[in-house]
Parts: structure tokens; C-alpha cells; sequence
């Protein structure tokens, strides 16, 4: 089965994902619990691979994440 990805652009108002911010799928709108993979792509920019289990739908999210200063 070829699997179709697309890049979704998303900016992060947490660095850490909640249940009600986790994605539902485009194209059969069924909801995602974990990502399939996930990569640093820059000093801030965290990407992740999202597949659907119901229809096989793939897509790609991006988050830019703050970096923490500690004293």
C-alpha cells in the first residue's frame, strides 16, 4: 500500500502536547495518540511522523520549542 504524506505547519503554545491538542487525521477524521517517528530538524524545530491506523493516511507536523534557561 503507497502512503501519501503532507507537511502541516503547527506552532506549539506548550512544549509538550495534551490530549486535546494531539491531531485527527484529514482525511477520516479518526484522532492520533502517538506519533510514528519524530526529528530534530533545527536547534528549535522538533518535526513528527503521523500515520493513520484506520486509513493509512501520513502527514508531518512541526513544532518549534522554546529553549529553557536555568540558573
Amino acid at each position: 500500500m503507497a502512503a501519501v504524506a503532507e507537511v502541516l505547519s503547527t506552532v506549539a503554545s506548550r512544549p509538550d502536547p495534551r490530549g486535546c491538542d494531539l491531531p485527527t487525521c484529514p482525511v477520516c477524521a479518526d484522532s492520533m495518540v502517538a506519533a510514528e517517528a519524530s526529528a530534530y530538524l533545527q536547534d528549535s524545530i522538533i518535526s513528527y511522523l503521523w500515520t493513520c491506523d484506520t486509513c493509512g493516511y501520513g502527514f508531518v507536523t512541526k513544532h518549534s520549542v522554546k529553549r529553557f534557561a536555568c540558573n
